[in-house]
């Protein structure tokens, strides 16, 4: 790395198992796929994590409760974090950090042991994607929204989950962590089960949100995420492409992260997109 510390990007999610990990995950892999670069995947999901099943590795050999030793003793460096993180076959510029396994243990997790690992992972990588999950009541989640430059809210068209558990995180407990609704943009998931409901501009008004951007959740993504082929769906098939491509850009757009070919920087459309989304970061 060239000295300069890596943008943080953390996604959240309003309500459980509604899909933040496939979006998060999606966002990464669209950004080292685009960018070239190496990108950290960081599951600091502490209560629910997924994405080791998500792309089938069933039985990790680090997460990141097996880096507490290094986390309590302050004596992670990039270099052991980069061992500990797994590269993605097929697109080896993005490595995944494993989330705690051992459940029991989260509220273990403290606020000094998140901030080393934060601090380590801007020192090892161009760019770090961290998945919170939906849950507040944890170190990991804490210092992550407060350190980060880029706040992904991820919600649904679901009024119990945009007005109600949106409104009550980043509404109420969010501010009460210097960080408020503005400084927050939205992807939206819509699922099969549903058609029509609320539409981006109406939750994020609701939200006091900007918005980045949606993904589409159809029986295929699930069948990827059940089998553990979620990767090489996102490579491969003409759908998994498309996945997450567009608030990716702007995410590299708003980070300073070039293209390998045709960088976005330079496509005038994409910075009058990003201008009018309020993307410059907080």
């Amino acid at each position: 790395m060239n000295g300069a510390l890596a943008p943080l990007a953390v996604f959240i999610g309003t309500t459980p198992n509604i899909g933040t990990t496939t979006a998060a995950f999606a966002a990464a892999y669209r950004i080292a796929e685009e960018s070239g670069k190496p990108i950290g995947y960081l599951c600091l999901n502490l209560k629910s994590a997924k994405i080791h099943r998500y792309i089938g590795v069933d039985e990790p050999t680090i997460t990141l409760d097996k880096l507490r030793p290094e986390l309590r003793s302050f004596t992670l460096t990039p270099e052991k974090l980069r061992r500990a993180a797994y590269p993605v076959p097929g697109q080896p510029n993005l490595q995944v950090l494993f989330g705690n396994l051992m459940r029991d243990q989260a509220e273990y997790f403290t606020p000094e042991e998140a901030e080393h690992l934060l601090t380590i992972a801007e020192q090892a990588f161009a760019l770090i994607v961290l998945d919170v999950g939906a849950y507040w009541d944890n170190a990991a989640t804490i210092c992550s929204i407060r350190r980060a430059s880029s706040r992904i809210l991820v919600t649904t068209p679901a009024l119990s989950h945009f007005q109600e558990d949106g409104k009550r995180w980043i509404g109420q407990v969010s501010p009460l962590f210097g960080v408020s609704p503005e400084h927050y943009e939205s992807v939206i998931i819509n699922g099969p089960w549903r058609n029509g409901g609320y539409q981006m501009k109406h939750i994020c008004k609701e939200l006091g949100t900007s918005a980045l951007g949606q993904l589409k959740l159809s029986e295929p993504v699930f069948s990827q995420l059940d089998n553990g082929t979620y990767a090489q769906w996102l490579k491969e098939d003409t759908e998994g492409k498309q996945t997450m491509r567009e608030p990716a850009k702007l995410m590299m757009l708003r980070h300073g992260i070039r293209g390998k070919v045709n960088s976005i920087s330079v496509q005038p459309w994409y910075r009058k997109l990003l201008a009018h989304r309020n993307g410059t970061s907080s």
